[in-house]
């Protein structure tokens, strides 16, 4: 079973390269994002208490997010192993995890984090906000704070991974089929 982290700030390519190693692993992807979108269009019980988190302007507590991330593992019990893209973002919910995951005889194989410079996502996302319409990705300010809400609170996951031998950076610069070959590669030497 290969179950990993994808890791980087925003705009670095995870849901990009998340498609791509679905597709030639085997695994489950899980995005946080979707499956808080999904319980709460769903109005499951925890859905419904996370959109009255929002609802407030509050973030949503890791025991909720846990939870949700937890329905949906054993949600798929014959899965090869999971991507875990967006989550964890605290080193609470890494412990968290490290935690279910033992409980589940299984174990967290590594984080891929895509490095990518700055000034390069600040285009990336734009781009993005352009042909999507994120209206998050339209503003070189929100973008600038999203940064600094990673630097400071998910940025230190990468030390927790780092410390049990587990992280492992890979350049995100590059067409998606080379980026995709390098993450192969060192998914492939674990």
């Amino acid at each position: 079973m290969i179950n990993l982290v994808l890791f980087g700030p925003p705009g670095a390519g995870k849901g990009t390269q998340a498609v791509f190693l679905k597709e030639k692993y085997e695994l489950v992807h899980i995005s946080t994002g979707d499956v808080f979108r999904a319980n709460i269009k769903s109005a499951t019980a925890l859905g419904v208490l996370a959109k009255s988190y929002i609802d407030q302007g509050k973030l949503v507590p890791d025991s909720v997010t846990i939870d949700m991330l937890k329905s949906e593992v054993l949600a798929n019990p014959k899965a090869k192993g999971f991507i875990f893209d967006g989550f964890p973002r605290t080193i609470s919910q890494a412990n968290a995890l490290d935690d279910f995951l033992k409980e589940q005889q299984s174990q967290i194989n590594g984080m891929i984090a895509l490095e990518v410079p700055e000034e390069l996502l600040v285009t990336r996302l734009l781009k993005r906000g352009a042909e999507s319409g994120r209206s998050d990705d339209q503003n070189v300010g929100k973008i600038k704070r999203r940064f600094e809400e990673y630097r400071t609170k998910t940025e230190p996951v990468k030390n927790h991974y780092e410390a049990q031998g587990k992280y492992y950076g890979v350049n995100g610069v590059g067409s998606i089929g080379d980026i995709a070959e390098k993450i192969s590669n060192t998914i492939d030497n674990w």
